[in-house]
Parts: C-alpha cells; sequence; structure tokens
C-alpha cells in the first residue's frame, strides 16, 4: 500500500512539474518572439541599399554583363516579411555576389576591379554570416549593408574612370614608347 501512495505522489509531481516548465517555455518563447520582432524592425529599418546610376558610357559597356545585372537586381528588391526572408535574401546575395567574378566584361577585366569585387563578395559573405547566427547582431548587420553601399559606390566609379581613361587618345609617338618599354619584347641574351 505504501507503494502505490507513493508512485501516486511520484507521477502527481512529474505531472506539476511537467506544467510548470511548459508555462515556463511559453514565456520564454515570447521573449524570444518579441525581441525577434524587435531585431526584424530594426533589420527592416537599416536595410536599404542606395545605388547610384551608372553614367551612360559605361552602362552601354556594362549591358552585356548578366551578372552584374543579375546583383544589382536582386540587392534592391527588399526582403520584407521575416527575419527568414532576410536570411535568405543574404543567401541569394552572397550566391550573385560569387557570380559577379565569372564573364567579366573584357574592359574591366583587370585588377582593379577584380579587387573591388573581392571587397564586395567579402562584405555580402559577412552580412550572410552575421544574418545567420542565433542571436543576430543587427548593428553589424546595418554596419555592413552601409559598408556595402560605399564598396558598390566606389566599384561603379572604377569601372567610370577606367572607361574614362579609355577616351583619352594616345598621342603620336606614344604606341612606339610604350611598346620599347614592354620587356618581354627584349632581344634575349
Amino acid at each position: 500500500m505504501p507503494f502505490k501512495s507513493f508512485y501516486f505522489l511520484l507521477i502527481l509531481l512529474l505531472l506539476v512539474s511537467c506544467q510548470n516548465n511548459n508555462k515556463e517555455l511559453i514565456v520564454e518563447q515570447q521573449k524570444e518572439a518579441e525581441k525577434r520582432e524587435v531585431i526584424f524592425n530594426i533589420i527592416e529599418r537599416g536595410w536599404v541599399f542606395d545605388i547610384s546610376p551608372i553614367e551612360a558610357t559605361t552602362q552601354s559597356k556594362i549591358n552585356n554583363w548578366v551578372e552584374w545585372r543579375n546583383f544589382i537586381t536582386e540587392i534592391n528588391q527588399k526582403p520584407k516579411s521575416s527575419i527568414g526572408a532576410f536570411q535568405k535574401k543574404a543567401a541569394v546575395l552572397s550566391k550573385k555576389a560569387m557570380d559577379l567574378q565569372m564573364n567579366i566584361p573584357f574592359e574591366f577585366d583587370n585588377q582593379q576591379i577584380k579587387s573591388r569585387i573581392s571587397v564586395i563578395i567579402t562584405k555580402v559573405k559577412s552580412l550572410d554570416l552575421y544574418i545567420h547566427l542565433r542571436q543576430i547582431p543587427e548593428q553589424k548587420v546595418i554596419k555592413l549593408v552601409n559598408e556595402l553601399n560605399t564598396e558598390i559606390d566606389y566599384f561603379q566609379l572604377q569601372m567610370e574612370e577606367i572607361v574614362k581613361r579609355s577616351q583619352i587618345p594616345m598621342e603620336e609617338g606614344e604606341q612606339d614608347l610604350i611598346k620599347m618599354k614592354d620587356t618581354t619584347r627584349a632581344i634575349p641574351n
């Protein structure tokens, strides 16, 4: 008989303790949901990409660069529903940024452009990393969005500079001088 009452008390205690855990769990989940909502609102306000337009001559040179157009199109579309939407957008942006290294137009296929693309890739991957953390550092995400805006502007300015330099006519004899300075054309010993 004492064993039956002991088991009954044990089961009763177990049920009561489970109910308390459920209530505490629900309260914790509500706090977590409120915290995620606050983080979502902060990120949603800070997720502003302001891509300035490119000059017409530069635009005509990159019209066939599909990867750049896809990246700009993707970056201009702002997610709206949840943190998960921002996480998916960051993952897609990371892939689109990696694609920028492919099919670079011949005129822009130089070290300056490649290094600018590398910086953009690094910033986008950092953004992707930070937004996928369990505890999202929202200030870091907003800072990265602003830095990414700056890097895209620098990238576009670099392309415009290359186009402007290519439009400067060569002086008479300059081509011969460039050939004379080319060490690969030297006569072997």
